[in-house]
């Protein structure tokens, strides 16, 4: 990697490799090459709303607003309690999920395909029952689609509020369209094809959706502990603050976020943060290290 002599550059460049190696893992600069390096059909085209919104720095804002909203279905919840380990390895299942999500975006269709049969190898494996003794499959369509469209729901919005580039509603629509593919790949169905019906189809499950003990908990590791040194908690909570805001006003109040501060102040600091993180990341195309999704 070459060294910016640019004091500033420099310094972009060390935020840039930090940012990059916290998010994709120890072995992220070998998968980013593999993705853009190798040749073969796309799932999605260059310049297409699926590549604008998940290579864009707002994705931060909206994955953590996408685990916040999943956390409300009891079933979905409890699988990712008892299976994910997320307080034991957070970053290490933050690294599985920015790769998985990477591959799928920008990879090549055969590796893209892997990467989603892998996935489902693992949700074939995740069953249990429930605090409520109600069984779980983390392969359940049902299932499957509730967390899809939150995390679809979750992207979209942090990009149409802190995205780079402005986004019309017919992309927005063809965003909602072509996520649904990944979401297919792995086993949902009935899926939305536009923002209408992704509204709708969120609006379906609310009847199922509860605040459990394992969602409060999960909201306040993400929130409250973080596992970060405290010298970048404050842009972390800037981020949180913004996925807070952009959440529906039920489910702030069925998570007891409703005290974290206005919508308004939430989006002026994850908008200040997004910024800093793109900052950050779009460095180092210079230095052949910039992360590439």
């Amino acid at each position: 990697m070459t060294v910016a002599a640019n004091p500033i550059e420099r310094v972009r460049t060390r935020v840039g490799n930090a940012l990059f190696t916290k998010i994709a893992g120890p072995g992220g600069y070998e998968a980013r090459d593999r993705i853009h390096n190798t040749a073969g059909p796309r799932w999605f085209p260059p310049g297409s709303p699926m590549r604008r919104v998940h290579g864009d720095a707002s994705t931060f804002v909206g994955g953590l607003r996408a685990l916040l909203l999943q956390s409300l279905h009891p079933l979905a919840m409890a699988g990712v309690a008892g299976h994910s380990g997320y307080r034991g390895d957070p970053w290490g299942r933050l690294a599985r999920t920015s790769t998985f999500l990477a591959f799928t975006t920008f990879g090549n269709a055969d590796d893209a395909q892997e990467m989603v049969d892998r996935v489902r190898a693992v949700h074939d494996r995740v069953r249990g029952k429930a605090a409520d003794g109600r069984p779980y499959r983390a392969s359940d369509p049902h299932l499957l689609r509730w967390v899809h469209v939150a995390e679809a729901d979750s992207f979209l919005r942090s990009y149409q509020n802190f995205g780079a580039r402005p986004m019309t509603e017919a992309d927005a629509d063809l965003y909602v369209a072509q996520s649904g593919r990944v979401a297919a790949a792995l086993g949902a169905t009935d899926i939305p094809q536009t923002t209408a019906e992704l509204a709708e189809c969120i609006d379906g499950y609310r009847p199922e959706l509860a605040a459990t003990d394992e969602a409060l908990d999960t909201v306040h590791f993400l929130l409250k502990e973080p596992p970060l040194p405290w010298a970048v908690r404050p842009g972390y909570q800037m981020l949180a603050a913004g996925s807070v805001a952009l959440l529906p006003e039920w489910a702030r109040h069925d998570l007891k976020v409703g005290r974290l501060g206005g919508p308004r102040i939430g989006r002026m600091q994850a908008a200040i943060a997004t910024k800093a993180v793109r900052w950050g990341l779009g460095t180092a195309e210079h230095t052949h290290a910039r992360p590439k999704y």
